[in-house]
Parts: C-alpha cells; structure tokens; sequence
C-alpha cells in the first residue's frame, strides 16, 4: 500500500500548490493524509475549505494547535470522523482525534494524531494518551500512522521510538520545515521529524518576511501575512507491507514549477 503525506497546507497558495500536486499524482497513491491547520489563511481551516479537500481525493484531515482557531469549524469537527484535532486534548472537547479508514481496496487505514507539550500549549500526555487509541484501533487494523504535531526534536524522536513496531509511521508537523532524516527504524516503524510545509519557501514559515521581521526587532504584535513566493509540495510517500510495516520512506519537496517536468 502506497499512502501519501502532505504536510501542513499554508494559506491559498498551499491550497493551489497542492490541490495541482494531486491533480496529477493521486492516482498514485492509495491513501492521503493532509496537515490542513494552517489551510485558512495561515490560521486554522473552515468547513468549505475541508470539504474541498475531501473533494480533490483526500482522505483523512490532520492538524494541531491551530484547529481551534476557526469557531465554525467545532460543529463540523463533530459531524465528520475523517478531520482529525489532536487526541490528547481533555476529553470533552469537539471532535475526535483518530479515525479508521477503508481505501478502495479494502485496506483498513487508521490515522491517529497526537499533539506534543514541549514549548506548546498544555495538553495531556501525547504518550499516555497513545495507547488508548491504539488499544482500540488494533482490534481492527495493523495499518497505524502517526500525525505528531510537535516543536522539539526530541520530543518527536522519543516518541518514534516509543512506538516502533506498535505502528506503520510517526511522522512530524507544525515546524514546517521539512528534515532529512527519514528511516526506518528498527522495528519497522517509518519515521521523519518533520515533513514541512506546503506553501510559500521564501518566507518565514509560511508568511511574508515584511510583516514577521518586525516582531522579532521590537516585540511588539505584527499582523502577519501569507506569502505567495516560491510555492512548494512538502510531505513523504509510504510504502506500508500487509503486516503494517513500512518497508520505504520517500521525501517529497518539489516546487510547483518543477511539477509538470517531474510528473
């Protein structure tokens, strides 16, 4: 089984970029998982824009902290199982933060995403709160992946190896900035600190370098915008085995105009 990973979708012109990507590579695939927190504008997605997703072929929504940031989303977090909000917030609020999938062959798929505490806001033990999820979705599948929506590098590494052998991949977003150290560990579990970020390159992760700088000079509030500049995919490909293991781990970072040459 061949899944893609589309890490977190900035603004409109992630929205572009990915939606071109897709056009031309889905059929590839038999499951995409797309990072949509950042989808509206920077911050947090709305009901149209998911169900326009879920339209060009997506199958299942992650996110993180910024899930909240769109009030009309709660409801619609409530009504479908396939856009996901960090499992581990208190119990209690909307939505749900795993869901299981059939592709079109019949493969059973289960997304879970998690949410870390180092240098973010405060939520409950992502791994405590791993294991009932996963308690639950191994009564039905083997095919497990892993949105972990964290900062450090450690955080994300530790819980890689916490989970090797017990799930498919453990993949990281919120940085979006994608590393390179992809693998396979040793009990078969794929793993990337993070994928990165679908949208604009020549920025500051995602907004305009005009209005983030100012910040940074004064501390003061600076109302930041998306920017549209050097638009590229990011994400990984995986190749998952009938067992649940990942057998391949591929980067992905192509700019939208290298897309009609490479596909």
């Amino acid at each position: 089984m061949k899944v893609l990973i589309i890490g977190d979708v900035m603004g409109k012109p992630g929205r572009d970029a990915m939606k071109e990507f897709l056009d031309k590579k889905k059929n590839d695939y038999d499951f995409v998982i797309v990072n949509g927190e950042n989808a509206a504008a920077g911050f947090g997605i709305t009901p149209k824009i998911a169900d326009e997703f879920f339209e060009l072929g997506v199958d299942v929504i992650t996110s993180g902290n910024h899930i909240w940031d769109k009030k009309e989303l709660y409801p619609y977090l409530n009504e479908n199982r396939n856009i996901l909000r960090p499992f581990n917030y208190p119990k209690g609020v909307p939505g749900f933060g795993y869901t299981i999938k059939e592709n079109g062959k019949g493969d059973k798929i289960a997304v879970i995403n998690i949410q870390g505490r180092v240098f973010m806001p405060e939520v409950d033990s992502p791994f405590q709160r791993i294991e009932e999820a996963i308690e639950e979705i191994k009564k039905e599948t083997k095919n497990i992946i892993v949105d972990f929506h964290a900062e450090a590098t450690s955080e994300k590494l530790a819980m890689g190896w916490y989970l090797d052998g017990r799930v498919s991949a453990v993949y990281g977003t919120h940085t979006h900035v994608q590393t390179a150290d992809e693998r396979i560990l040793e009990k078969g579990t794929g793993f990337i600190n993070d994928v990165g970020m679908t949208g604009s390159h020549d920025s500051i992760i995602g907004m305009t370098i005009e209005t983030v700088l100012p910040k940074f000079l004064t501390s003061l509030p600076s109302r930041f915008e998306v920017a549209t500049g050097n638009v590229k995919v990011n994400g990984i490909e995986l190749h998952i085995d009938k067992e649940g293991s990942c057998k391949e781990i591929n980067r992905i970072n192509v700019s939208i105009e290298e897309l009609d040459f490479l596909f």
